[in-house]
């Protein structure tokens, strides 16, 4: 999954869980809390209609005074008033009272006079000196249509001598609260949209401007001159820009320093060969040998010697094709004959450690390449096949057309790869012991092998194989 579609459904995963919760909870909220405020102001109307309310109680004259009068006319008014775009024309507040035995001696409406209200919890609780109020149906059964009561005493100096409830419906909150629900949505809804357009408009930036950024890099990797990507208005001088300096500044001063250090540990890597070779001419040399013998081995060292000049300014030559990423100039290559070259130079070698060489190349297999490359690439899994390859061992050479493909390969009977450094042999610098003397090359052989081949359009694989046991390189190239 790319980058930007991460960031797209991350920023709205974020967003739609982060609004679903506060919508949610919000919207949870908005009855309870209307109830709430309408209970606060009931409390205070009950308790002024307490105080109002008193002097008829005291009297005894609460059915029939200035006070119940004034109550039973509250069901005819008609306010006409006009609140956030409602009318009302209605007075929905119900006053009751009952005597200190919870017995309803008024009722703005007329309905309860005389019935027991004393184990209701508004009138219960107020009784006893305690904040009294309660929700309940306007019938009996009846859970829809609630009505909330709150209490307030009415005393005789410090003596509760009754009770007054103002009640009112809790359904004539609906409106209120449906409206406060439709704007919180049809505003949440706008948030959410400007949200998106906001969460495409940084996704699309994010993305466009890592998308030029990996471009770079991956142009830089491949060794292309690339320039320096624009990150355009918006990126301004944000970190994105920042980096891309960065990374230009960083090409520019490792670039140089990194193919001269290339170089030089190829070089170095490729000068074992020849001076080996040198050696053990010489070594051989220093023993009784027949002339045509010691002519044969002084001329060897001649040719190593000349190998050696070759090697350094082919290698500078080098530097110069893979800067153009591919081969100029090709000239046909015998892989027999030149692998059997090889062989021959490596004969001081093989002869110090008793090796045999099974010559199973052919004749005819031409290839279209660098030769000097060519030679190298193969020099490299000889070698390492002769210093993997037991005292008295055998390497088995050989060369084989499939369809389009020649495959050049070499077999020893060393002790093979391990399994652990298999997905790792054609790593830069590394290396693993020789089975002689322990010591590790450069780790340098193996990767050149891998670049030639690939400029080449070749394949290189390293397996190991039984029957018997040992390592079998192979290189298939084009024929």
């Amino acid at each position: 999954m790319r980058i930007g579609l991460r960031l797209l459904l991350g920023f709205f995963l974020v967003l739609g869980l982060a609004l679903f919760v506060v919508l949610r909870i919000f919207l949870e909220e908005v009855k309870p809390g209307t109830r709430l405020a309408m209970e606060d102001s009931l409390v205070d109307a009950a308790y002024a209609l307490a105080q109002l309310a008193a002097p008829d109680m005291k009297a005894g004259t609460i059915a029939t005074g200035g006070f119940a009068q004034a109550m039973t006319a509250l069901p005819s008014l008609k306010p006409d008033a006009d609140i956030w775009g409602f009318q009302k024309n209605q007075i929905h507040t119900r006053i009751t009272v009952t005597d200190a035995r919870g017995t309803v001696v008024f009722d703005s409406r007329g309905q309860d006079l005389g019935q027991d209200h004393s184990r209701w919890n508004d009138v219960y609780k107020t009784l006893r000196g305690e904040y009294g109020a309660r929700s309940s149906g306007e019938n009996p059964g009846d859970t829809d249509q609630t009505v909330m009561h709150v209490a307030a005493p009415i005393r005789d100096g410090e003596r509760i001598i009754g009770v007054l409830t103002v009640a009112r419906p809790n359904h004539t909150l609906e409106p209120y609260i449906q409206r406060s629900r439709d704007r919180i949505l049809h505003w949440s809804w706008g948030l959410l949209g400007f949200s998106l357009a906001i969460g495409l408009l940084f996704t699309w930036w994010m993305a466009s401007s890592l998308s030029r950024l990996r471009g770079y890099a991956n142009a830089v990797a491949r060794g292309e001159r690339a320039e320096l990507p624009r990150m355009g208005r918006l990126s301004g001088n944000t970190e994105f820009s920042d980096l891309a300096q960065a990374v230009e500044r960083m090409r520019l001063k490792l670039e140089d320093k990194a193919y001269v250090e290339n170089y030089v540990h190829t070089l170095t890597h490729e000068l074992k060969s020849p001076l080996a070779a040198i050696r053990g001419a010489a070594e051989l040399l220093q023993e009784p040998l027949p002339e045509a013998e010691r002519e044969r081995f002084t001329a060897n060292i001649e040719r190593q010697t000349e190998r050696l000049q070759q090697l350094i300014d082919r290698l500078l030559a080098l530097a110069d094709v893979e800067q153009m990423r591919g081969l100029d100039a090709v000239e046909p290559v015998d892989l027999a004959a030149l692998t059997r070259e090889l062989m021959h130079t490596a004969e001081p070698r093989t002869r110090r450690k008793g090796l045999r060489m099974i010559d199973e190349l052919g004749e005819g297999g031409v290839v279209q390449g660098n030769r000097f490359l060519i030679a190298q690439a193969l020099q490299n899994l000889l070698d390492n096949a002769i210093d993997f390859s037991p005292q008295g061992g055998a390497l088995t050479l050989r060369l084989q057309r499939e369809g389009d493909r020649l495959n050049w390969s070499v077999r020893d009977e060393g002790p093979g790869v391990p399994d652990y450094a298999m997905g790792r042999i054609f790593e830069r610098f590394y290396s693993l012991p020789r089975s002689d003397t322990q010591d590790k090359s450069s780790g340098l052989g193996l990767c050149l092998v891998k670049e030639v081949s690939d400029l080449h359009g070749g394949e290189v694989c390293v397996e190991n194989v039984e029957s018997p046991r040992g390592c079998l390189a192979t290189w298939r190239l084009p024929a």
